[in-house]
């Protein structure tokens, strides 16, 4: 027994070291950011402003499946882009299998009338999901720039006018704005997606641009120089996050891009936990599968070894659900295990290094960040709230997200789950009774809510053994893997 009480309490350590590296990283991107941020304060930047007397013209993709709830509003928002009408197209990629096609060929024929250049692009293999569609009909595209908005987005009226400039410079090759949440403050659940969010769009990419690493198109929201997609070798479709992909490849073939943090494109957050779930599964597994993918090209290219270890810790970021589920599976034995050893817990005070890094990194990103024009008191006091609940929920999708990263590490193929969207933007609207909504409850929500019970057992034991060095953890294990356990069953229809 002392023999595995070792090997449990190595296993524990080496899954600390890695989150710890994990938080070290984010939190050199947060001094970045802050050296930036204080260096344009003292010396703002030339920022590109005048449009080119001729106006390029620019083709605007709108990928879309099965989104009969925004796909009306995503149409009517792009046509008020205050740009020519006579220097973009706009191309409607929509795969739909049900009414959303319909609805969309009635919405393209009713701006056709109107004088606008939009046609509708339909598949009926879907073949490639959305990178599929993003290269088949770059042949139909004539613009010199593409445009790509997700179905969730309402991009500004000016988007086009604020992108545009920025390719004045030759070597930039994608526009990328920053995401705002039209529907934040729906739900707890939406407010501490804002939350993550919100560190990605402001310490993470403004930090790794100002740091001189490699950051990411974000698959929405932004511009790219048509000659800089072909140079990268197109869209490809072996990876759940096309986006990430093209941009990395991009930049190692020498692009810049051009990250505009203070403009801002609205879209909408998942308001439901299957949806949610759908999006991290994507993202998460993405992230594996172009880890493995990219990063023998990045540590076998000429960029400096500061660009690599950033681009490692970036692309195996997801990684880190796996650290965080193997150190709470194994809390749970090491609580009897740390007895009989008799390790000293002082000893475990170098991992807690990274708790004031990452928590450093989130107060910066939704408190100091000018990003809502609300009170500092007013921010601070939901951070406080917010922060351990955001905690609690990420180790509740450790589980969920661990799968996902597997799966991308050891190379399966899995189908591409798009995010249903349900035009929600205030407490008024509801999802519950939409289409779109799962059907059944997974294997890993009856685990999540089995684990939940494990970790309750977990705290009683150190209680009953007054060993306390887990209670905190434990008690937030529970609370995190039973409320995403509960929240995805009742957000199932069964109807």
């Amino acid at each position: 027994m002392i023999v595995i009480s070792y090997i449990l309490f190595a296993i524990y350590c080496l899954a600390l070291t890695y989150i710890t590296c994990f938080c070290l990283l984010q939190f050199h991107l947060l001094y970045f950011y802050k050296k930036h941020h204080f260096q344009e304060a003292k010396n703002p930047p030339a920022v590109p402003k005048e449009l080119p007397e001729e106006l390029p013209f620019i083709t605007i993709q709108l990928p879309v499946f099965n989104e009969q709830y925004v796909v009306e509003r995503l149409v009517d928002q792009i046509t008020k882009l205050d740009y020519p009408k006579d220097k973009f197209e706009i191309h409607l990629l929509d795969d739909s299998t049900d009414e959303t096609i319909e609805i969309s060929r009635k919405k393209v024929n009713e701006y056709k009338a109107k004088g606008f250049n939009i046609e509708l692009i339909h598949r009926t293999d879907r073949s490639g999901y959305k990178a599929g569609a993003l290269k088949e009909a770059m042949s139909q595209a004539k613009g010199n720039f593409i445009a790509i908005f997700d179905a969730d987005f309402l991009p500004r009226t000016d988007f086009l006018k604020a992108t545009v400039p920025h390719f004045s410079n030759p070597k930039v090759g994608l526009v990328q704005t920053r995401w705002e949440h039209i529907n934040e403050g729906y739900s707890v659940l939406t407010r501490l997606q804002a939350m993550q969010l919100n560190v990605h769009f402001t310490v993470e990419q403004q930090g790794r641009k100002a740091g001189n690493c490699l950051l990411q198109f974000n698959g929405t929201a932004g511009v790219w120089r048509r000659s800089c997609i072909e140079d990268a070798g197109g869209w490809e479709a072996d990876t759940l996050t096309e986006d990430l992909d093209l941009s990395y490849r991009a930049q190692l073939k020498g692009w810049d891009i051009s990250y505009l943090e203070k403009f801002g494109s609205p879209a909408e957050l998942p308001a439901e936990m299957n949806g949610l779930k759908s999006q991290q599964f994507r993202w998460m597994k993405g992230g594996a599968e172009n880890a493995r993918k990219l990063l023998p090209t990045i540590w076998k290219s000429n960029i400096s070894t500061r660009k690599k270890l950033h681009a490692t810790g970036h692309l195996m970021g997801s990684g880190v659900f796996i650290c965080i589920f193997i150190s709470a599976i194994v809390s749970v034995p090491m609580v009897s295990a740390l007895a009989m050893i008799g390790i000293d817990l002082r000893f475990m005070g170098i991992f807690l290094v990274g708790l004031p890094a990452i928590l450093a990194v989130y107060y910066v990103a939704n408190v100091q960040a000018e990003l809502a024009k609300q009170p500092f008191l007013k921010k601070l006091v939901k951070f406080i709230f917010l922060f351990p609940v955001f905690l609690a929920l990420s180790m509740g999708l450790s589980l969920h997200n661990t799968i996902a990263v597997i799966q991308g590490y050891l190379g399966k193929q899995s189908p591409f789950v798009r995010t249903p969207k349900f035009n929600i933007k205030n407490i008024k609207d509801s999802f519950k009774k939409q289409n779109y909504l799962g059907r059944k409850i997974s294997w890993t929500t009856l685990f999540e809510g089995f684990l939940s019970l494990y970790f309750l057992g977990g705290l009683l034991w150190g209680l009953y053994i007054d060993q306390n060095a887990f209670l905190i953890f434990h008690a937030m294990l529970m609370i995190g893997f039973g409320t995403i356990c509960y929240y995805s069953v009742r957000h199932v229809s069964f109807k």
